[in-house]
C-alpha cells in the first residue's frame, strides 16, 4: 500500500532540500547507514550530491526481511551512490537476545562498531544515519548508540520531519519517496520474548506467505509470548480474513511454520504497536538504564 502525499509546492521542496544540503556539506567523506528506507535514501542522495566521498552501507543479518537488500541495492544505484554490505551479528549480543525495551541499542551498537572498523577501508571520516526530527519523540534507544559513536543525523541538523523527507525524496526522484516504513524483523517480537534467528525467519516466512495470499498488502505478523502469532492488517483489509478458506490456509501455514496459535488484531495495522508494552517491560527490567532512552 503506497502512502499518499499531496506535494506540489516546488519552492517549498527546494527550500527543504537546500537545508539538508547545507547541513551535510561539512561532511566531506561520509558513509551512510543505509537501510533502503526513505530517510536513509534521502541522506544518501544528499551525500552523493555534496560529499567528495560518499558510500551507502547496508547491514545484513537474519533480521533483514527478504527482498530488502535487493531493494537497497536498486535504490542506491538509482541515487548514484556506491553501495556496500556489512554483515552484522547482533543476535550474538545477550542484550539483543533478551529483547527488553532497549534491544535496538545493541543492534545499532553492533552496526556502528562494524562501520567504524570499516571506515579506513571505505575512505570515510564520518558516519551518517537517517534519523529525522519525528524520531526524537519516539522510543528510539538506538539514538543512544548513535551518540556514543559520534554518528551524525543530518536530517535532524536540518530540522526535517518525515513529511519533509518525503517531499525532498519526491523532488529528487528517489523511487521510494512514498514507501511505508519497513523496520527489522526483530521489531515484530514482543518485548520480553527472546529474539532469535529462528523466530525472525518464521516471521519473515509468515509475512511473505500472507503478502502472496493477500496481494502484497501492508501487514505485520507479531510474535507474542508462547509463540502466538498476531496478524495486523489495515482496518479496511480485515474482512479478507473473514473468508473461511483464507482463514484456514493462514492458520495452517503459520502453524506449520512453528506458531502455536494464530490470531488477528481487531485494531488493525499500527506501526510500532509493540511499544504499547514498554511501561510494563521497563518496570520489569530496572537494571538497564537504556530502556527508556
Amino acid at each position: 500500500m503506497a502512502l499518499t502525499n499531496d506535494i506540489d509546492d516546488t519552492n517549498t521542496a527546494e527550500a527543504l532540500a537546500g537545508r539538508l544540503l547545507t547541513a551535510i556539506r561539512p561532511f566531506r567523506r561520509a558513509a551512510v547507514a543505509f537501510s533502503g528506507g526513505v530517510d536513509s535514501a534521502v541522506v544518501a542522495a544528499a551525500a552523493a550530491r555534496e560529499c567528495e566521498v560518499a558510500v551507502a552501507v547496508t547491514a545484513v543479518s537474519a533480521s533483514l526481511a527478504t527482498g530488502e537488500l535487493e531493494e537497497a541495492r536498486r535504490v542506491a544505484a538509482m541515487i548514484g551512490i556506491p553501495h556496500k554490505v556489512v554483515h552484522t551479528d547482533e543476535f550474538s549480543r545477550p542484550g539483543y537476545q533478551q529483547n527488553a525495551g532497549n534491544r535496538c541499542y545493541f543492534c545499532k551498537t553492533e552496526l556502528y562498531e562494524r562501520l567504524e572498523s570499516l571506515a579506513p577501508d571505505l575512505g570515510v571520516g564520518v558516519l551518517l544515519n537517517g534519523t529525522n526530527l519525528d524520531d526524537l519523540g519516539d522510543h528510539r534507544p538506538g539514538l543512544v548508540a548513535a551518540s556514543e559513536h559520534a554518528v551524525r543525523s543530518p536530517l535532524v541538523d536540518a530540522g526535517l520531519r518525515k513529511a519533509d523527507v518525503r517531499t525532498i525524496a519526491k523532488l529528487w526522484n528517489v523511487p521510494i519517496w512514498n514507501k511505508p516504513a519497513s523496520p527489522c524483523l526483530s521489531s515484530r517480537i514482543a518485548y520480553g520474548v527472546e529474539a532469535t534467528p529462528e523466530r525472525v525467519k518464521r516471521i519473515d516466512a509468515a509475512e511473505l506467505f500472507l503478502k502472496s495470499l493477500l496481494a502484497g498488502r501492508v501487514l505485520r505478523v507479531r510474535c507474542e509470548a508462547g509463540d502466538l502469532a498476531r496478524i495486523e492488517l489495515p482496518l479496511e483489509n480485515l474482512s479478507l480474513l473473514a473468508n473461511e478458506t483464507v482463514r484456514t490456509q493462514v492458520a495452517a501455514r503459520l502453524k506449520e511454520l512453528g506458531f502455536r496459535r494464530v490470531t488477528v488484531d481487531l485494531e488493525g495495522f499500527r506501526s510500532g504497536s509493540l511499544n504499547d508494552q514498554l511501561p510494563i517491560i521497563e518496570l520489569a527490567t530496572p537494571s538497564s538504564g537504556l530502556a527508556g532512552a
